[in-house]
């Protein structure tokens, strides 16, 4: 399958694929982001994630795919830092804001700085259709953010501490985004940067997840909590799995920028799953982002 992929980077199939398996990122990351803010603490959600998928990834990295080439260890520990750095500012972020608020301005955030990322690294351009299409969905984006910031009732005093940690948040998007894009392109064989990826990018969270739940007063049970681990963990491979193929199989910026359409079904999750309010005036709003993906798309 590796051949197979690595032939059709930069043609026509591959620019569709991509576009694929980007919308298919798009609706795993909005599930994995529900999963991490749902039932339990955002912290120990995260933690029984890591521990699954750095079980699961281990038997690849270690028997299955090539092993890696000298340059990419360093590149390995590069991104599980940003990748730490994110997933703390993310937890700390789900914890004190509505899930509908803080996962619009987190995402929202991340496609602008892509773009530029991309531009710089790899020398990727928009037309001025693209850019408007940009516009078109921050608007939708951001407006979701704002609307909900304006109508919601819970979490109104940790509000604006959680918006400025989506805002950072959403830099850090960016920034896993680009330097993994680059990550990918750097080994011979993609999926021998995805296992080793989650081994290692699995191993710190679950460490402070069981430091904090021995500090809980009324921790919860373990099976439940390593059930959702488990189903977050497959999740995680096939959301982050398919963006990052997208990005080495054709442009990162696109790839970024359909993959928040995520907030469409983001907003869709709070509502049908988590019980928060959805009306004509949010979807007017969804409605717009999905169109500035679309102006992206067309605009190519």
């Amino acid at each position: 399958m590796s051949d197979w992929l690595i032939s059709i980077e930069g043609t026509e199939a591959g620019h569709q694929l991509a576009l694929a398996l980007a919308i298919l990122a798009a609706f795993l990351h909005a599930v994995f982001g529900a999963l991490q803010k749902g039932r339990h603490d955002p912290w120990l959600t995260r933690g029984a994630i890591d521990f699954s998928y750095a079980a699961m990834a281990a038997p690849f990295a270690f028997f299955v795919v090539p092993w890696p080439e000298p340059q990419m260890w360093v590149i390995f520990a590069t991104a599980w830092a940003i990748h730490t750095v994110y997933k703390v500012l993310q937890a700390m972020a789900y914890t004190r804001g509505a899930y509908t608020v803080v996962y619009p301005v987190a995402r929202g955030t991340g496609p602008l700085f892509t773009v530029i990322g991309a531009y710089l690294l790899f020398g990727e351009t928009f037309t001025g259709a693209q850019w408007l299409g940009v516009g078109v969905l921050l608007a939708g984006i951001y407006g979701l953010a704002i609307y909900n910031l304006r109508t919601l009732t819970v979490d109104r005093a940790t509000m604006p501490a959680a918006l400025t940690l989506a805002v950072i948040t959403g830099l850090f998007v960016a920034l896993y985004t680009t330097y993994d894009a680059y990550g990918i392109r750097a080994t011979a064989d993609p999926f021998t940067f995805l296992a080793w990826f989650f081994f290692f990018d699995g191993l710190v969270f679950p460490v402070i997840a069981w430091v904090r739940r021995n500090r809980m007063s009324a921790p919860p049970d373990l099976g439940p909590l390593m059930i959702r681990g488990v189903f977050g963990g497959v999740t995680a491979f096939l959301s982050f799995g398919s963006i990052m193929l997208a990005t080495r199989l054709d442009k990162v910026g696109e790839a970024a920028v359909l993959r928040e359409t995520s907030t469409v079904f983001a907003a869709f999750i709070g509502w049908l799953v988590l019980k928060e309010t959805v009306g004509p005036r949010r979807i007017a709003l969804m409605a717009l982002i999905a169109a500035g993906a679309v102006i992206v798309e067309m605009g190519g």
